[in-house]
């Protein structure tokens, strides 16, 4: 057998499936802007995603400042910068940690119950019950589930900022034995507003990309209740990936190092 075969059979697979997600990419983001629009699907999938995801997302939220809080002292007290625990959580947070793992979170839940939804749906026919009926199903389908996204992934951040500098906070004062005052005010004097804005950003980015991920993977899923649980986990891989590669993207863009 040729050996190069396989190598070309996976190359031709990964650019079929690029070109069938850029595809789908662009006709849902096209129909953003033409009516007619379903805003009571978009009120449900906001609070779907927002109001429902605020517990997993604050609780990450906090033990991730918590911790944090702590490993910036024990690293910071072998060369007596303890002072720096409160700049290094606030920016942390606000910049990485929040927007990066409130994303995952949310997909782990939202983009798989997407994928799982949609995907059902698919299989059992009702996709094509709503071509049937002159309904297109990009906009009953996809379009609330990225506009609940896009909007609602910056509050939750938002939210989950608010949530982490309070965790480091409770851990510097009560455990490390900061003195309150000093605390908050290195936390607002290092702070800068586009700390937070780049956060807010990355989770408009990410919020689109949870939406998109979940609604290709089960429109376009196969095979009865089999391909429903593979589109599921493939929603949520290639979300998570897909996040963790525009943070990378985005955090180059916004803080560029002069060398």
């Amino acid at each position: 057998m040729n050996p190069l075969q396989p190598i070309g059979h996976v190359t031709l697979g990964f650019l079929a499936t690029i070109g069938r997600i850029t595809m789908f990419s662009g006709i849902s983001l096209s129909h953003l802007f033409r009516p007619p629009y379903y805003p009571r699907i978009v009120i449900r999938q906001m609070i779907e995603i927002g109001y429902f995801s605020l517990p997993v997302v604050g609780l990450t939220a906090i033990f991730t400042g918590m911790v944090l809080a702590l490993q910036s002292y024990t690293g910071f007290a072998r060369f007596s910068a303890e002072g720096a625990v409160a700049n290094v959580v606030v920016l942390s947070i606000t910049r990485e940690l929040a927007p990066v793992l409130a994303g995952l979170m949310v997909t782990g839940r939202i983009g798989a119950s997407m994928a799982a939804e949609i995907g059902t749906m698919r299989v059992t026919e009702q996709v094509d019950a709503l071509t049937t009926l002159s309904t297109n199903p990009f906009k009953y389908l996809v379009v609330p589930r990225i506009i609940a996204g896009v909007t609602m992934l910056p509050i939750l951040v938002f939210i989950a900022d608010i949530i982490g500098v309070l965790g480091g906070y409770l851990v510097g004062i009560y455990e490390l034995g900061f003195n309150p005052a000093n605390y908050l005010q290195n936390t607002w004097d290092f702070l800068e507003s586009f700390d937070v804005v780049s956060g807010l950003i990355k989770a408009a980015v990410f919020g689109l990309i949870i939406a998109l991920m979940g609604c290709y993977h089960g429109y376009y899923s196969r095979g009865g209740a089999q391909g429903v649980g593979q589109a599921t986990t493939y929603a949520v891989v290639s979300a998570s990936i897909l996040i963790l590669c525009f943070n990378f993207i985005l955090t180059a863009a916004f803080f560029t190092v002069d060398v």
